[in-house]
């Protein structure tokens, strides 16, 4: 069977470790790599030109991992670490690559609830992450960094501060402006936690954990402006309202079609269709999936979808139906313990 170059990284906390996969044309994963790291090895982060590989690992001493990605072959080979202020749910890189963006919730329950944290660290030119050179409170519980698609805005996701926080970014210098815009609120303990920005870079999708809800937002590139278009739910019809509700992870196909949010509680991910023109999204039915789905990505190419099964240790790989976002199941994998976070890479 011919194989894409394309490579799937699945960290997994409770075993301490890093999986490389071949995907594939049919979807199919062959394990390559197993590579362990010194802590809790949770959400990960690829540069743009698909050379190295960062990880937080969430436990003390608290850091960031660096990794060369072989681009004959997807395999590993750790750079180095560098020290990070707290524990980070979330890590991304800007635009051009040469620094990594860091949330922090702290593990303290007083001081988590309290503050967060986000950080900048410089990258350097063969891939080994610095220290941070700045870090900034927040309000608390910050789960997610991502820089806007101009680069000159760093937003990020405060889940006990129901709100979206906007910070300008100088990415010459590699700072944030300490003074941040006004933030974008949501309903009471909603709780902000992933988001996306559509491929056309109009719209913005924000998923709330607490509620499960899903914000849908105008984009504009110019002031770093969200506008709320409207406000869906991604918990099926049938799931008892009063239950504890767990969204999780966000993420929408490359030609902006379809969007699919993972609940852990319930344990489905919700499907989306996506309007380009307008930003609104439409219901498209909801999937069952393995406990728990954390996290979950979708290839470059928009053909599969892959979810991790952080409490009975499984990647599940589906693929997707470019007409109507439908998610069929094409095979359950074994890992480690607790995988949680999916990187899709095509190579070379």
């Amino acid at each position: 069977m011919a194989e894409s170059g394309l490579y799937v990284y699945v960290s997994q906390q409770d075993a301490r470790q890093i999986s490389v996969f071949r995907m594939s044309s049919s979807g199919e994963l062959n394990k390559v790599q197993d590579v362990s790291v010194t802590g809790k090895a949770m959400p990960m982060a690829v540069s743009p030109d698909r050379r190295f590989l960062f990880i937080a690992l969430r436990t003390e001493p608290y850091s960031i991992a660096s990794f060369a990605i072989d681009g004959a072959n997807g395999m590993l080979t750790h750079l180095g670490n560098a020290p990070a202020p707290n524990s980070a749910p979330y890590i991304s890189t800007d635009r051009t690559g040469r620094f990594l963006l860091g949330a922090y919730n702290p593990e303290s329950e007083g001081e988590g609830r309290r503050t967060g944290w986000i950080s900048v660290s410089a990258i350097g030119p063969h891939g080994h992450v610095q220290a941070p050179h700045q870090v900034i409170r927040t309000p608390p519980k910050t789960h997610s960094i991502l820089p806007d698609p101009s680069n000159r805005f760093a937003f990020v996701a405060s889940c006990d501060g129901d709100a979206m926080v906007r910070y300008a970014f100088d990415a010459a210098s590699g700072l944030f402006d300490p003074d941040p815009l006004p933030p974008v609120h949501v309903q009471p303990k909603a709780g902000p936690r992933h988001f996306v920005f559509h491929p056309n870079y109009r719209f913005m999708y924000l998923l709330n954990e607490y509620d499960g809800s899903l914000y849908s937002y105008g984009y504009d590139a110019r002031s770093g402006a969200l506008t709320e278009l409207q406000v869906s739910s991604t918990i099926p019809p049938e799931f008892d309202k009063d239950r504890i509700v767990r969204a999780a992870d966000i993420h929408i196909t490359p030609d902006g079609k379809w969007l699919y949010a993972s609940g852990r509680h319930p344990l489905t991910l919700a499907i989306f269709r996506v309007d380009a023109v307008t930003g609104h999204v439409t219901p498209a039915g909801h999937v069952p999936v393995a406990k728990e789905p954390r996290g979950f990505n979708i290839d470059p190419f928009g053909r599969y979808l892959v979810a991790a099964g952080t409490q009975t240790n499984t990647l599940s790989a589906y693929r997707i139906d470019p007409e109507t976002g439908a998610l069929t199941k094409l095979a359950d994998y074994p890992t480690g313990a607790g995988p949680n976070w999916i990187e899709f890479v095509r190579l070379p």
